[in-house]
């Protein structure tokens, strides 16, 4: 077999690149707050608690700003949702090849900054009153370039603050910290809008990112388990393409995530039109149901932490957890009131947290740190990278076929792509690769 110019400069710099030394295992222990015990972990940690909150209010705020301005328009609602993930098809695999080059912090900094001048200016167009549709769409699509940058960067720096050992309990208590976000987020900004409007919440988002900012400066870099970064090279894009198509069940769980994400976890936005159109509540009725759905992801998030202190992840919980989650979604479509269908929200959060939070870890363990950043540009391309397909889905699936249709269509797709990635599964099992690491 032949190598090219950039598999042999890869390899060359492998000895340059490996990662460094762990800390010993007594300086972290075990337990569901293991990695809070990382100083520079904690800094983090404590800025994301900030920060999420903030970004949930926006997220509430942004949907029903836009569902004010375009007169209540599903449609118009899921175009806004496909400007903010449209970015991620174009630039997340680019980011994943720029995390492995430069110096996460300092990137992540960066981005952040830009995070909050976006949600400035929403906020201050809105508050004055000058906001207008279009404002909100091309800000979406600027806050949606932020993210594509942002998510594979965050990602693959859990591991240069933690090590490896802990990613999969970080990566929990980051799921944790977003989930519980979740629940307070929608729960200020569904009242916050009836009393004081949409615009007052971008603002404070924009204030929140400044503890993102503050806690990244604060960090001690030498305390950091991060390697140098990859020389810059023609293919390295390319390298990191052929590396998962290598490995077969990693490439399995990208496109089981792909699947999931794209046709069954789509209920984040269709939300906002259940609480509408099918049960013709307010705003603070969707920040209830958002609220409720938080609850089951938040718990799910404490026991991924806590099965990540002691385990590592299986792709056997992966897909159980997305089994359940299609099963449960499918269920919850068909509840006939208000309060019956917010209880189902509890256990389909759980479900797909704890699907979320496994394929994370998968991923993260089973790569080589020169390659993180590249294959969590990947993992974040087919988890996001499907929203503008899934975006407009939603809203014509509720215009067509009413508000309930996005839930039990997701829920059925995400059960058909189970089964199949099980049965190839098995079939691969069968004939593994010569270069294939097994996921568990």
């Amino acid at each position: 077999m032949s190598i090219t110019g950039s598999e042999a400069r890869t390899q060359q710099q492998l000895s340059a690149t490996r990662e460094p030394a762990e800390r010993p295992p007594s300086s972290v222990g075990r337990g569901m707050f293991a990695s809070l015990r990382i100083r520079n972990y904690r800094l983090f940690f404590s800025g994301q608690i900030v920060s999420n909150t903030g970004t949930w209010m926006q997220r509430i705020a942004q949907d029903w700003l836009v569902f004010e301005l375009s007169g209540y328009d599903p449609v118009a609602l899921g175009v806004a949702v496909a400007l903010q993930f449209t970015p991620t098809l174009l630039l997340s695999l680019w980011a994943g090849v720029l995390a492995d080059r430069v110096d996460k912090r300092k990137l992540l900094i960066a981005i952040q900054t830009g995070n909050f001048v976006v949600a400035g200016v929403l906020g201050v167009l809105d508050v004055t009153g000058l906001v207008q549709l279009w404002h909100v769409y091309a800000l979406a699509f600027g806050l949606g370039a932020l993210s594509a940058m942002e998510v594979p960067t965050r990602q693959s720096f859990v591991a240069e603050m933690v090590g490896p050992r802990q990613v999969p309990n970080a990566v929990a208590l980051n799921s944790s910290v977003f989930n519980m976000a979740r629940i307070v987020g929608p729960a200020i900004a569904g009242f916050a809008i009836v009393l004081v409007g949409t615009g007052w919440l971008f603002i404070a988002n924009a204030v929140s990112t400044l503890a993102v900012i503050a806690g990244l400066a604060l960090m001690r870099p030498k305390e950091l388990f991060s390697a140098p970064g990859v020389a810059r090279a023609k293919g390295q894009l390319r390298e990191g393409l052929r590396y998962v198509r290598g490995h077969r069940e990693l490439l399995l769980v990208l496109v089981l995530v792909f699947f999931v994400s794209t046709f069954g976890i789509t209920f984040f936005t269709s939300l906002a039109i259940v609480a509408a159109n099918v049960f013709d509540t307010r705003a603070d009725g969707y920040g209830l149901l958002s609220t409720v759905l938080a609850v089951g992801t938040f718990t799910g998030a404490l026991a991924s932490a806590r099965r990540g202190s002691r385990r590592a992840p299986s792709v056997r919980l992966l897909l159980l957890s997305a089994f359940a989650l299609g099963a449960i979604e499918t269920i919850a479509a068909f509840m006939p009131s208000y309060v019956a269908f917010a209880v189902a929200l509890v256990p389909l959060g759980f479900a797909t947290i704890t699907f979320l939070n496994t394929a994370n870890a998968l991923v993260q363990t089973s790569v080589a740190p020169r390659m993180r950043g590249r294959v969590m540009g990947l993992y974040v391309l087919v988890l996001i990278g499907g929203n503008p397909i899934g975006g407009p889905m939603t809203g014509w699936l509720a215009g067509t076929l009413g508000g309930r249709s996005p839930f039990y269509v997701g829920g059925l797709a995400a059960l058909v792509a189970v089964v199949v990635c099980a049965l190839v599964l098995r079939r691969a099992r069968k004939a593994p690769l010569a270069t294939e690491v097994k996921l568990g």
